[in-house]
């Protein structure tokens, strides 16, 4: 059986449908089958501004899904009635795009596809339409009532996970707990040897604090916590080392020691590897029970629908989720 993937199109006044159009477009769809969840107007409106040939399978329910074709799921079973703005926040934008992740969760959980790739949404826009959430990553373990998960950023060899995710920069030090630490490079180690096949993962943990810590001088974190964290995966065979600076360890190029970096938040970890793998990174939410992946970047409301979005991302994204896909499905269901 090949990977049937379930694609939410984000907010539609976004960039999404754009680059979810061109991948489709660039790739061979006898190799994955492909399940857009959206809208058929939103669709078929940035088909028409790309001048994109492009057809498509409409379906409104998994039974009726087809391989080696397009197939679109409408999220909206009466269509939608809004019209399509590019570059402007809406809350119908909002509610379509998280319409459309829960579609995708529940088409996974229940096995009707192997993976969901996820444009981006506003996250100002989906808390217009009544969504508390700071992000897709804390929306997915909810709803798939998974408690150990981690946003983890992928380009190739170069992997960063993070301790905390979407949470204002003063609260970060207040989660940092030997425990927590502990847990999120379990989670890491775990993933690295389950997704990506690496038998022994060389995982490399960032301290919080400039220069580390500098011994206590700026900071005892490194001392307190994050040090006894690593102290105790070593003590469980796991192989890591740290803390380490994360201006030298960047800097110097050690990440290409290491098969995966465990920041402390966001920023430490995705700065680095935004600036290094921009346009070609993709988020994955390693410790779900279902494969999620989305490209490393947002909305990008001041080039939505002037067909200037590159798709390398979410290609990235779509490609690295049929991968993981083909893994899991279990073999008596490849023949």
């Amino acid at each position: 059986m090949k990977p049937r993937i379930a694609i939410s199109l984000g907010d539609f006044n976004g960039i999404g449908t754009e680059v979810v159009l061109k991948t489709l477009a660039e790739l061979d769809a006898k190799n994955t089958t492909p399940i857009i969840l959206g809208s058929s107007r939103v669709v078929d409106y940035y088909i028409d501004v790309l001048g994109i040939d492009l057809s498509y399978h409409a379906i409104n329910s998994s039974a009726q899904i087809k391989d080696d074709v397009i197939n679109l799921y409408e999220v909206f079973p009466n269509g939608l009635d809004e019209n399509i703005r590019p570059g402007e926040i809406s809350e119908k934008a909002g509610a379509c795009a998280m319409k459309a992740v829960e579609k995708g969760i529940q088409l996974c959980m229940k096995e009707r596809t192997h993976a969901l790739v996820t444009a981006p949404i506003s996250k100002e826009a989906v808390n217009e339409a009544g969504y508390n959430i700071p992000g897709h990553t804390e929306f997915l373990a909810e709803k798939t009532d998974c408690p150990d998960y981690m946003m983890m950023l992928v380009n190739d060899g170069l992997r960063v996970g993070l301790v905390t995710i979407h949470v204002p920069i003063s609260q970060v030090p207040r989660l940092l707990t030997i425990p927590n630490v502990w847990r999120y490079i379990r989670i890491l180690d775990k993933s690295l040897k389950n997704d990506f096949n690496i038998k022994k993962p060389a995982i490399a943990v960032l301290g919080l604090n400039p220069h580390a810590g500098e011994g206590g001088v700026i900071g005892d974190e490194e001392i307190r916590i994050i040090g006894p964290a690593i102290r105790r995966a070593r003590q469980n065979d796991l192989n890591v080392d740290g803390p380490f600076a994360a201006d030298g360890f960047f800097g110097n190029r050690m990440y290409k020691k290491y098969d995966a970096i465990l920041a402390m938040y966001h920023d430490q970890g995705l700065v680095p590897f935004k600036t290094l793998s921009f346009n070609s990174g993709v988020n994955f939410t390693a410790g779900l029970p279902i494969i999620r992946t989305s490209p490393d970047h947002g909305t990008a409301f001041d080039i939505a629908g002037k067909n200037k979005a590159s798709n390398a991302s979410f290609k990235k994204a779509y490609l690295q989720a049929a991968e993981m896909a083909q893994n899991r499905i279990p073999a008596k269901q490849k023949a």
